[in-house]
């Protein structure tokens, strides 16, 4: 592939905020000092020790030790390689990226522009639908069937809902006449080619546009509106594209994701009408899956939106139909309820209707009602499992209590799961004894090994990241002898247009680490910017090997410990203080020495060293002095 110009690889990293790049995919909340923090991607937890540091261009998890810049963040998050990533926030941020020329391709060149120019196709598309439904005379069947389940032309404009014209080409030929070729309309998954040409994918259809956060179209899904449609399913989503994956996406997502994370609470439906009648009854927190069943993938986006400050006190709701097929859907997530981090619950209308047969039945606060009205899942699901026993029968309730009891491993608050055997206990009518005493014999049992890898969280947000081969050698760098020495790099990484004053005092010797000293070192031949720069960490990283990167992340988010009123004294304190040890380590070599050395024998050395020694102690007095306060600003 050819190679991007450097130069603008540095661009994107000075335009691509990393704070806006992350919250499109994460919650995130201020936490002082310029920092920003929530629930990382990348590993599970409970509480938030993923950091950003918006002024150094830098994200790093505390948990399982991940970080970077902003285009390592995408290149994570999205599966991308790096130039594919770069590719993508240029095109983000208006940027005209430039190529080598001397590079010589090694095989097929991939578009830089694929995933820019699929979303404008689909945005193209969702406007010539949406312009179909409002205006053309064919689609009065779809807006028919809109009207019939109980939504108006505002709900529709607001869902921005479309029609796709039964004419086999109406969207092929919209797009060609928009520069779209038909490779990219059949690669979107908006047009499908046979031998006779390429036609639409969607005809005769009610459509609903599936969009990410951001906004931006995606996929669709749609409706059946007519006998004769050549698709079988009543409902049809886009099929799997570059853009589109249904196991990572939710409907209704880019409507409801702040109210997710303000209310810490995710309402997920069945249905695209059931999401809009949620959302038109006041529940603006419904998201539905797009034609899949609620999986990981899903779990993961409302996991990273649900995060009230320091802690996780969310609550997945879920809705299904009250039959036999809905509740084997909440058994199947109560199964899978290890991917929630908050409790989840269920609501199940007792008619069987779904949100939006019930909104149509009993109006807009009989919805309300229904999802204020949620029991906790394992207690939906303790009914299911005591409806397969002959409760009269004395060796069926030894059954069913050994059978319910497997439920309380799902309670995430403990207090409550003596309540939970209490209830087990009068539910099947035995002893609560009986059923303690079967609980204690479960938990005895061999627990499944969970899966362990990279992805795995660290124990502690707190423990420091695993040492690198190359420089493990001798005492931990997280040992507290060094902390002054973590500081100060903390320091240089976060701040260092402020630190380039000081540090022209600083040099190898007043590391004494190995990780520290390479880094420092890496950081000196970088040269010290002159104003804030967030693209300064990430070509300091560039140059470090990849083993200490990590480290620097760390740094470059890790709140400092310095409690002085300015930056200028935060930092200066932190690089006084470890002048302060470098000065009193010379002190002590020297006395070692003075003590070594015979005054009568050797008098010009001795006086020498002497003279040495009192105007060390001198200036390691006056560095303690400004260590304690730091340099104050005139």
């Amino acid at each position: 592939m050819p190679r991007i110009k450097d130069e603008d690889i540095q661009l994107v990293r000075e335009r691509a905020r990393i704070d806006e790049v992350v919250e499109s995919y994460v919650t995130l909340r201020n936490a002082g000092g310029g920092a920003r923090k929530g629930l990382c991607p990348f590993h599970d937890e409970k509480s938030p020790s993923f950091n950003v540091r918006p002024a150094q261009g830098y994200y790093h998890c505390f948990g399982c030790g991940v970080g970077g810049d902003s285009i390592k963040f995408l290149m994570e998050i999205e599966g991308l390689p790096f130039a594919e990533a770069v590719e993508r926030l240029a095109s983000k941020y208006g940027i005209q990226l430039r190529y080598d020329e001397d590079a010589r391709p090694t095989g097929p060149r991939r578009d830089p522009r694929q995933r820019q120019r699929l979303l404008e196709a689909h945005r193209y598309a969702g406007e010539f639908y949406a312009q179909q439904l409002g205006s053309s005379a064919e689609a009065q069947v779809a807006r028919q069937f809109i009207k019939d389940r109980g939504f108006d032309q505002a709900a529709a404009e607001h869902f921005t809902l479309g029609y796709a014209p039964k004419d086999r080409q109406s969207l092929t030929g919209f797009l060609k006449n928009q520069g779209f070729t038909d490779e990219e309309l059949v690669v979107g998954g908006l047009a499908r080619r046979t031998n006779s040409g390429t036609f639409d994918v969607f005809q005769g259809r009610l459509l609903w546009p599936i969009k990410e956060m951001t906004g931006e179209i995606i996929g669709f899904g749609a409706r059946k509106l007519y006998d004769d449609d050549f698709m079988a399913g009543k409902y049809v989503n886009t099929s799997e594209t570059p853009i589109y994956k249904k196991t990572q996406v939710l409907y209704g997502i880019d409507l409801a994701r702040r109210q997710i994370s303000g209310a810490s609470q995710a309402v997920v439906v069945e249905g695209y009408t059931d999401v809009m009648a949620c959302h038109q009854a006041g529940v603006t927190t419904a998201v539905a899956t797009c034609g899949t069943a609620f999986g990981e993938g899903h779990a993961r986006i409302l996991r990273r939106l649900m995060i009230d400050h320091d802690a996780f006190r969310g609550e997945v709701v879920f809705t299904f139909d009250g039959d036999e097929a809905g509740q084997r859907a909440a058994v199947k997530s109560f199964e899978g309820d290890e991917e929630f981090v908050g409790q989840t619950y269920v609501a199940v209308e007792p008619r069987g209707m779904d949100p939006c047969d019930l909104r149509m039945a009993d109006g807009d606060a009989a919805v309300r009602e229904l999802i204020a009205s949620r029991i906790p899942l394992y207690r939906f699901v303790l009914d299911n499992t005591l409806k397969q026993y002959d409760l009269d029968r004395a060796d069926q309730r030894v059954d069913a209590v050994r059978d319910a009891v497997q439920l309380a491993s799902a309670i995430r608050d403990a207090s409550k799961v003596d309540a939970f055997l209490r209830e087990v206990a009068g539910r099947i009518g035995v002893e609560v004894e009986q059923v303690r005493s079967e609980h204690q014999k479960a938990k005895a049992r061999p627990a499944r090994a969970k899966p362990t890898g990279p992805s795995a969280p660290a124990d502690s947000a707190e423990a420091p990241p695993q040492e690198p081969s190359a420089f493990s050698a001798g005492p931990s760098f997280g040992a507290p002898q060094f902390a002054d020495e973590r500081e100060a790099l903390k320091a240089l990484a976060q701040h260092p247009h402020t630190a380039a004053q000081f540090a022209a005092d600083l040099d190898e010797d007043d590391f004494t680490h190995p990780i520290a000293r390479h880094i420092w070192s890496v950081m000196a031949a970088q040269g010290w910017p002159a104003k804030e720069d967030p693209s300064w960490v990430p070509r300091v990283s560039e140059t470090l090997p990849e083993e200490l990167r990590p480290i620097l992340s760390r740094a470059a988010v890790e709140p400092l410990l310095a409690q002085e009123h300015t930056t200028v004294q935060v930092v200066s304190s932190s690089i006084f203080r470890l002048q302060v040890l470098t000065v009193g380590r010379h002190v002590a070599d020297l006395k070692s020495r003075l003590q070594r050395t015979n005054p009568l024998e050797e008098p010009e050395q001795y006086n020498r060293m002497f003279g040495e020694l009192i105007a060390l102690e001198q200036q390691h007095r006056e560095l303690r002095e400004k260590a304690v306060g730091g340099v104050v600003p005139s």
